[in-house]
């Protein structure tokens, strides 16, 4: 352990040493051989057998073979997604799902060689957004695959259903003979079997032009899209593409293992940015702003001096669970509290003057309307909590 310690203390040394010289701008002689020394030490230090290596273990119960079913967890993630578009209130949607051994298989015995499988992949992928005719196009015209391959893949990629389509297809007498289509064939089944004990088969389409670009997905594969209604006058259709995706992806986590074990993996992404997008268009198109507080009330003053009735208000409301809030300047203009109520998109505010304090009221203000009454004090919560539970509003 002393001669280690020696050892590690000179690699130390050393190190600095060549840090210098290239903080000198020594050389690249000098500081070439400085290098040589200081690996020519660490090599003499060799492993520290002290220190634990990163092993990447898979749990055993996580037998993709044997007892482990992966279409529980893809069933769930599919679930899971249904909810936070459902949540998100954003319009009808749609899952599609598809199986990349499904496709692969389906490349194969329709001719398409090896080299051009990902090419061709791609091309497939657009037919969500092109015709069949231009998919077509590409392929041949582009991309070199045979026109009567093509007209073979176009009899498959144009159909898409639910778990009847993958019963249909279990019995085709090309594809169910492809190992790898019937694996993925028949974990669709499995998956829709999931999704209807979960109540979500409704959502999910079977699509098989549904491909997916990334080569690291190994199984299913899955892409949310929002259904398009007709644009009412003056508005633009919303084109925003996927709005959700995700699949299995079992070969990733296992190239980072020195072994190269599976680890098996499923996950789904939400495309944030698109549903903002979404959002600021519909809220454009119904001339509403979107809120950037959830504050129900600003509590303001219509005088100089009465910082502190200010906050003594704001303290009560909070007290009786009032989302509210005041600005923190000691005498600000009433004109400036109420644009501030308008540029964050505050409902009420609740004015206190020197003659409401005489009277023992609250003017209270809508700023919607801007249409004000005078509350009793003691009643002011009770009004404040009756106004904010009628309006609806985005936050």
């Amino acid at each position: 352990m002393a001669e280690r310690a020696a050892l590690e203390e000179l690699v130390r040394l050393q190190g600095e040493r060549v840090r210098g010289l290239k903080q000198q701008k020594a050389s690249a002689e000098q500081i070439e051989e400085e290098v040589s020394k200081l690996l020519k030490l660490k090599a003499q230090l060799g492993p520290d057998e002290s220190k634990q290596k990163f092993v990447l273990k898979t749990p055993k119960d996580f037998d993709i073979a044997g007892q482990f079913d992966p279409m529980i967890p893809d069933a769930e993630c599919l679930k899971i997604m249904c909810e936070i578009l459902s949540s998100l209130q954003i319009g009808d949607f749609l899952v599609k799902v598809n199986d990349r051994r499904i496709l692969d298989g389906m490349f194969a015995i329709c001719g398409v060689p090896d080299s051009k499988f990902r090419t061709i992949c791609s091309s497939v992928d657009k037919l969500d957004k092109v015709s069949w005719d231009e998919v077509k196009n590409e392929m041949v015209g582009e991309k070199g695959l045979a026109p009567e391959v093509a007209d073979r893949i176009g009899d498959y990629v144009q159909q898409h259903g639910g778990v009847s389509l993958v019963e249909q297809l279990l019995q085709d007498p090309k594809l169910s003979q492809n190992k790898q289509a019937l694996e993925g064939l028949r974990d669709l089944k499995l998956l829709f079997e999931y999704l209807t004990l979960f109540g979500i088969d409704d959502k999910i389409s079977f699509d098989l032009s549904l491909a997916r670009g990334l080569d690291y997905y190994t199984g299913v594969i899955y892409e949310a899209v929002l259904l398009q209604t007709p644009a009412q006058a003056g508005e633009e259709p919303l084109g925003v593409g996927s709005v959700a995706a995700g699949g299995r992806y079992d070969g990733l986590v296992g190239m980072f293992d020195p072994k190269g074990r599976k680890v098996p993996c499923v996950g789904l992404s939400i495309g944030v940015e698109r549903i903002f997008s979404i959002v600021e268009q519909r809220l454009e198109a119904l001339e509403e702003k979107v809120r950037t507080t959830e504050t129900q009330v600003l509590v303001a003053s219509a005088q100089k001096k009465l910082l502190e009735e200010r906050l003594k208000l704001v303290s009560e409301l909070w007290d009786a669970g009032i989302k509210a809030e005041l600005i923190y300047k000691k005498n600000p203009k009433l004109l400036n509290q109420l644009q501030y109520c308008e540029e964050a998109g505050i409902p009420l505010v609740a004015i206190i003057g020197e003659q409401e304090l005489k009277d023992g009221v609250i003017k209270l203000r809508s700023v919607a309307s801007r249409e004000e009454v005078d509350v009793r004090r003691e009643d002011l919560v009770e009004e404040i909590k009756r106004r904010t539970s009628q309006s609806l509003c985005i936050c």
